[in-house]
């Protein structure tokens, strides 16, 4: 089989010297190695303001928290997603206001939610699905006329770009997840980007209790509650090797997805999806819409090829019924868009076969 999802590890003569280097140091929670892999990260995306977390989650979480963002508040979000990016909104106690999405791409659409904007909205999250980047030229202009501060959800967009720049480059805060299925995984890991450098003074204290790292213990004192979120020595250790393979891995899935990008165009049955101006998707899912796509999967998984919807829309879960609301943007997109393998595990034959089997129909 094919899979749809495949993690990449670096070779193990070259990972496991620089594992075993910390393991036994002595120091394997939060330091040094930590932080060369936040540099390393931040010359990597092109922005040197990063901290590393340990999960997406988490990320998504301090910036929740630096936002001020409670009970009272709305967060103007998507349903298409995978559920952490809506679970943690509702970890705060704010109501997550459901916004529409392009039926054409499945990203949030900029129309719906200037629509859903109110006096209590405090900030827009944006997801980049499957690592297709969201129309952030109109989503810009949003947030420069209301003054409402975008979160670009980043889980799935590791290396995509917006008008030549790496997602993280772009907005005041934009949140990774380096989970285990991520185009890059140290097992489990985030990170947040960040514009200002008082919104990265303020998470950085957050992510370890409230604590300043920067000044001896004993002198700290905390004037804000924190979380214990920070990314261990080990799991950075892990980053640094894997960030070398960076350009190699995300090079082969943005080949492969360009591949498909031509080589499907005019199939029967299939409906490719459009890439907004001046954005490179990441291609860590390639998704397009199909006709009948129960009989697609099947037809795929007879010939040994793995696809998928993948992910449950969100507004259906009991825990965000407050915020039910009609979306039929979000209605036509979930009948039929689906994913097919486009990472670094599939080689030249491997997509030709299929393609192959796509044109012959289901």
């Amino acid at each position: 089989m094919i899979p749809l999802v495949q993690p990449y590890l670096a070779p193990s003569q070259e990972m496991m010297p620089e594992i075993e280097k910390i393991l036994y140091s002595g120091y394997i929670a939060e330091g040094e190695t930590v932080y060369q892999f936040e540099k390393e990260l931040g010359k990597f995306i092109g922005n040197p303001k990063v901290l590393a977390l340990q999960s997406g989650t988490a990320a998504l979480h301090i910036v929740l928290t630096i936002l001020n963002i409670g009970k009272g508040d709305e967060v103007i979000s998507t349903p298409m997603t995978a559920e952490p990016t809506n679970t943690t909104i509702a970890l705060t106690g704010a109501k997550i206001v459901w916004a529409d999405v392009d039926p054409n791409t499945g990203l949030l659409k900029p129309e719906s939610v200037r629509e859903k904007i109110t006096k209590k909205t405090k900030a827009v999250m944006l997801v980049h699905y499957a690592g297709m980047v969201c129309d952030m030229e109109r989503f810009h202009e949003i947030s420069e006329e209301t003054g409402i501060p975008i979160i670009e959800d980043s889980a799935h967009c590791f290396g995509g770009k917006y008008n030549e720049k790496m997602i993280g480059a772009n907005s005041r805060f934009t949140c990774y997840s380096f989970q285990a299925i991520k185009q890059m995984t140290t097992v489990d890991g985030g990170a947040i980007a960040f514009q200002r450098e008082e919104d990265m003074a303020e998470a950085r204290k957050l992510r370890w209790f409230g604590l300043d790292k920067k000044v001896p213990r004993l002198q700290n004192d905390i004037t804000r509650a924190g979380f214990k979120y920070g990314m261990n020595n080990v799991t950075a250790a892990i980053g640094r090797v894997q960030l070398r393979h960076m350009p190699e891995i995300l090079g082969r899935y943005k080949e492969n997805g360009r591949f498909y990008d031509k080589a499907l165009k005019g199939a029967d049955g299939i409906t490719l999806v459009p890439y907004y101006n001046q954005t490179e998707p990441s291609y860590w899912l390639y998704t397009m819409k199909v006709k009948r796509r129960d009989d697609f999967c099947r037809k795929m998984e007879e010939n040994g090829v793995i696809t998928s919807p993948l992910h449950h829309r969100n507004d259906t879960h009991s825990v965000f019924a407050e915020s039910k609301c009609k979306l039929p943007g979000m209605d036509e997109w979930y009948g039929s868009f689906v994913h097919i393998p486009c990472g670094w595990w599939v080689n030249d034959e491997s997509r030709e076969k299929i393609v192959k089997v796509i044109r012959q129909g289901w």
